[in-house]
């Protein structure tokens, strides 16, 4: 850089480029809100750095020279540049050709994106999502590194550097295949229950209360509310049996239909199972907390305008999630619901839903 450059004053800049667009130099004044000897002075000073007259005064207004007209369409794209730089940032979802990465457990894989995927589709046709499992990796450090955008899931403890927001909440209910009658629940009958859980870490050596603790963020593992469960049946002598703990929820409906396994998952995830195989829906005979999903991001993406729309976006897929949980209505009550078409990403699937006993 040199030590010309070094002493130029910006502002100098931007009286050239009125003074070229007005070839006259009160209109110039008026137009960048300066008097006429304010920019007869800025002129002055520029002619002196370049050594060139730059304008001409003539008749018909302020000419410019051969260096003038060269130099003209250069300072004009460097003056838009510095105007993008400086001003608001701004994001266009429907031309844009982002790729975003969210780490997500396939819980909320299953009741949320359906929703973002049509969000995508109608609003940002070109945008690409890739999906992560929030725990097969470092989530803190993919965070730090930027190659994780967001997170969702329940996040007790979250470090500094992070921020986060509320999606929705849920609790928990008991489902069954259909072929099975267990009726209105009591806790004599979920006794004797052999039950399915889930816990996205298994036996994580950093698993307390059903969190997991990594690098300063805590974040929940096991899918049920266990300290309620045990809770209820801490006068008894004899509670349900945990008979099996999955680390997902994919093979939880085959395990429905081929035991006499019942399980205990999020409200949200009985709904969707419940659209696609024969599966009934308890509620449980004690009460348990809401756990609140929400989105986290790392701090120096808050004013990102990619970013800003990107947790809305989600924010918008979640919508539908964030009504107060009630008992589910009996099947004959239960409206159908609505058909998504999402069949440019996934195929088909061909669905059945099951009867549904509540209170």
């Amino acid at each position: 850089m040199t030590t010309q450059f070094n002493r130029l004053d910006l502002n100098l800049l931007r009286v050239f480029d009125a003074v070229m667009e007005e070839r006259s130099v009160l209109r110039a004044g008026q137009r960048i809100c300066l008097s006429q000897s304010a920019v007869s002075h800025a002129l002055a000073r520029l002619r002196e750095m370049l050594g060139d007259e730059l304008f001409v005064r003539t008749a018909a207004g302020m000419q410019p020279t051969a260096r003038a007209l060269a130099m003209a369409p250069l300072i004009r794209e460097a003056w838009k540049s510095l105007e993008t730089a400086i001003g608001p940032p701004r994001f266009e979802p429907g031309r844009s050709a982002r790729r975003f990465t969210i780490a997500v457990s396939d819980f909320v894989t299953m009741v949320m994106v359906p929703d973002l995927l049509r969000l995508l589709t109608q609003e940002a046709p070109f945008v690409d999502l890739v999906i992560r499992p929030d725990c097969r990796i470092d989530l803190t450090e993919q965070i730090d590194l930027g190659l994780i955008d967001a997170a969702i899931g329940t996040f007790p403890d979250v470090p500094a550097r992070f921020r986060s927001s509320s999606l929705f909440a849920y609790d928990d209910v008991l489902i069954a295949h259909s072929s099975r009658k267990l009726g209105r629940l009591s806790l004599e009958a979920l006794s004797g229950l052999s039950i399915a859980a889930v816990s996205l870490h298994g036996e994580h050596e950093g698993l307390v209360n059903g969190f997991v603790s990594e690098r300063g963020l805590a974040r929940r593992s096991e899918m049920y509310d266990r300290a309620a469960l045990e809770q209820a049946f801490a006068g008894s002598q004899r509670g349900p049996r945990i008979a099996i703990s999955l680390s997902h929820f994919l093979a939880l409906h085959a395990l429905l239909e081929d035991t006499e396994l019942a399980a205990i998952v999020p409200r949200p995830l009985a709904r969707s199972l419940a659209r696609i195989h024969p599966l009934s829906t308890y509620e449980l005979p004690y009460k348990t907390n809401l756990a609140d999903v929400g989105v986290l991001w790392h701090e120096r993406n808050t004013n990102d305008a990619p970013q800003q729309w990107l947790r809305e976006v989600l924010r918008r897929a979640t919508g539908s999630l964030r009504a107060t949980p009630a008992c589910f209505p009996s099947a004959a009550m239960r409206p159908s619901p609505p058909a998504t078409s999402i069949a440019r990403f996934v195929a088909p699937i061909s669905s059945r839903a099951g009867e549904v006993a509540g209170a």
